[in-house]
This record gives structure tokens, sequence and C-alpha cells, in this order.
């Protein structure tokens, strides 16, 4: 190791123990400590990791571990190029040279971020579970370079956390609102304030830095900026990628068209005819590191046919709805599919397996929600329900998915108005979708 690589590692290692936690906005998500076990902090660039490691550091430091304790390394640091994973065990070497009362008699809490960088990383984190007395957070942006490596050396000793952009209960904490006990028993005031928080999450997405009200001139320019380190960072130059006309222009394609059938090769065909010269298993591995960086994902049809699965088309859901309101050429035009995005998002939140339903008479209800102990929800998302169009279109369409599935339960959630005086048919549920993304996250 050179100098110059054990200079910085002195350096951010005094850092790492003095430094004052930054102050953030509480996630609904465990940070427990799991003897025995390395927590994988995975999700996609700005989503909040890093802010998640400092979360969990301050609920320690709140419990009264001394600060000394409690370290945050980033290995994303140009100073750190060249550290080689058998020089990892420098960072021991000295924190315990300053520390020695602390080795093997407290345990010490390490949250190393994007340590993926650093290939073989994983040894270094099993022999220190296997010699210190540690607990290890890992973070990293891609879903395949983490969850590869711990399913190799570090099997049966982590478990993966991810992190997503804000849900609506952690947006409404992030704007000072306090988050009901029970979102169906509020006061005419605050169902007001949660309509109006409701809308403008809707609008401005989820992304934690992008929220901020101050930076709301910057807002698109911020995530499409988001959009640009994923496409250049996390897919163009870990992958060698050399044709960034085409993925340019397959990303641009995504992030414009949430919520929507995907077919890679319509898309090929239409490259084609507009003189984009790329194969079609190109575009099939550039969506494959897209979805490893998080930025979007894909539902299949749900159906136990392998061959209809191969058949019908994919639907695609980016990250955050956010995304694409910044990509979008005119305001508002595609709300119905932003809505539909977010619910994607907020049951891939809660655990649910999903895949869309198209009946026989090629009907479709957006998901089918499986949680993870076998129970079925036919989740149908209606942006708008005063029409009696709308009304029977939806609901002749959940009529027949629940012949084809009758032992899901079928729920029907509004992000507008709910008709007064209209009832639903027995067995159907409908709720405000600002109420229920208001619910306890295990509920």
């Amino acid at each position: 190791m050179n100098d110059r690589i054990l200079s910085a590692i002195r350096e951010k290692l005094g850092d790492a123990v003095s430094f004052e936690l930054p102050p953030h906005t509480p996630r609904d998500i465990d940070t427990d400590e799991v003897p025995g076990k390395v927590r994988a902090v995975i999700g996609m660039r700005r989503a909040g990791k890093t802010t998640f490691l400092f979360q969990c550091l301050a609920d320690r430091l709140a419990a009264g571990i001394e600060r000394e304790r409690l370290l945050y390394f980033n290995f994303e640091d140009e100073r750190l190029e060249g550290l080689q994973a058998a020089d990892l065990g420098v960072l021991l070497d000295e924190y315990y040279r300053a520390y020695p009362q602390h080795r093997r008699s407290q345990r010490v809490t390490w949250c190393f971020d994007e340590i993926q960088l650093i290939p073989g990383w994983e040894k270094f984190i099993r022999r220190m579970l296997d010699s210190e007395k540690v607990e290890i957070f890992v973070s990293g942006s891609s879903a395949k370079m983490l969850s590869r490596e711990i399913a190799t050396t570090l099997r049966g000793r982590a478990l993966e956390t991810m992190i997503t952009p804000f849900s609506l209960r952690e947006f409404g904490r992030a704007h000072g609102r306090k988050i009901p006990a029970d979102p169906y028993v509020l006061s005419a005031r605050e169902v007001s304030a949660w309509e109006a928080c409701f809308e403008s999450y809707l609008e401005i997405g989820g992304f934690p830095e992008a929220s901020r009200a101050d930076l709301a001139p910057q807002r698109a320019e911020l995530l499409q900026g988001y959009v640009e380190s994923v496409l250049f960072r996390d897919v163009a130059e870990r992958h060698g990628i050399a044709n960034l006309v085409a993925l340019r222009a397959f990303v641009r394609q995504l992030v414009r068209q949430p919520a929507r059938s995907f077919s890679v090769s319509k898309m090929h065909a239409d490259f084609r005819s507009r003189g984009i010269g790329v194969a079609k298993e190109t575009l099939l591995a550039f969506l494959d590191h897209l979805e490893d960086a998080f930025l979007c994902f894909t539902l299949p049809v749900a159906t136990d046919s392998e061959r209809r699965r191969q058949v019908n088309p994919r639907k695609l859901y980016l990250a955050d709805h956010g995304l694409a309101a910044a990509h979008q050429v005119r305001a508002h035009t595609d709300r119905g599919f932003h809505v539909e995005n977010l619910v994607a998002c907020e049951l891939l939140r809660r655990g649910h397996a999903l895949a869309y339903v198209k009946t026989s008479s090629s009907r479709e209800v957006d998901f089918l929600a499986t949680t993870r102990e076998g129970e079925q929800t036919l989740v149908q998302v209606v942006d708008d329900l005063g029409s009696a169009d709308t009304r029977e279109r939806e609901l002749t369409a959940l009529a027949e998915a629940s012949e084809e599935h009758p032992d899901a339960e079928r729920l029907l959630l509004v992000s507008g108005p709910i008709p007064r005086g209209w009832q639903a048919p027995k067995g159907l549920a409908v709720q405000a979708l600002w109420r229920w993304l208001l619910r306890p996250l295990h509920s």
C-alpha cells in the first residue's frame, strides 16, 4: 500500500469517529442489530442509503454507545484508487491502534459505503465477523454485485435492506407532518392537510434531496441528473458499454413511459426505423443492467404457464414516479400512470411479490399482490372514479380477474374523490389512495 492511500485511510478514520452525525428523516425501516449478520443496504443512487446508515449510527448513539465505536467509511473516494482487498486489514489495525481497549471487548459498528468498489471485499468482511466483536453495514448501488458476492462468501451471514425513495409516510415526516396512528380516523382539517400532502408527493416524488422546498427550481434537473448518473456510472462505466447513443435512447424511452407494457422486440424495431444501430440482445442487457441499478423493475403477467409468460409483454415501472415527471414534455399529462407507478413501488416496499393480470377477455388488473405468507390481493388503481364508464371498466376487469383468482381479495385504490352515494359491489374494498399509503408499514 502506498503512502497516499494510507494517509487517506488515517484521515478518513479520524473523521469517522468525530464528525457530527447529520440530521435525517427517520425511515420506516428496522435499524436493530442482527447479531452475527452483515446488513447489506442496497438501492438506487440518491434514494437515501447513506442517510440510512447515519440513522443507524444515530440510533446507537442515542442508546448510549460511545461515538468512537460508531464508524462510517465511504470507499467512493479518489484518494483510495488502487486499494486492494488485501489492504483492508489496515482499517482495523489503524482503528484499534487508536482504541485498543475496544478490541474484542466492546462491539464496534462499522458502516462501509460503496464497498463493492473494492474487488474481494467480502472476504475481509467475513474475517471481521469471525475474528472481531463488530456490527457491520455494507451499502452499494448494485443489487447483483452485492448479492453475488454475499452469496458466494457470506451465505447465511447477511441480510439485505432495500432503501427506496420516500414513501408518503416518510415524505410527510420530512415536511413536518405527524404520521397518524390510524389514517382512517382523522379530523376534517387533517384530511385536507393529508390530501394536499399527497398531491405534493404525487407531483414531486420521493427522492429525499429533490423533495426539499429550497431546491424546487432545480428539481427536474436534479432528477434528470440521477438518471444520468445511473446511465453513465452504474451501467456504461461498470459494464463497459460503448454504444452510448443507443443506451441513452433506451433510457429516455423507459423514463417517459412508466406503468406501461414493455417489449424489447418493439423497441428494437423502433430503433431500427430511426437508424439507431443496436442488437436486440444488447437492449435486453441494457434492461438487465438498469434493473440491477434499481432504476426500474418489470412485472410479468400472472400465470403458471411459462409459454404465456413469454408471449405476454412485461410491464415496466420506475424506482420513483418523480423520475417520470421530470422527463415529461408536458406536465400532468400522465397522472394516472404515475399513480399506478407509485402503488407498484409501495407494494414492493411492503414486501409483496407482484404480477399483473390479463383476463381471458384481455381485460387488465394492475396487480396481483402476494404476501410472504401466500395471501393474495387483486389491486386496481384508478385516478378518477367520477365517470360511470370508468367504474364499469375497472369493476368488470376486477370481477373477471376474481373468477380466475377466486382466493384473492379485491381492492380498488382511488387517488381522486370517491363519488358520493356510490356503493361498491359486495366483497370489493374501496379506499382513498392517500389513506392506504399512510397505513403502518406492516399492516
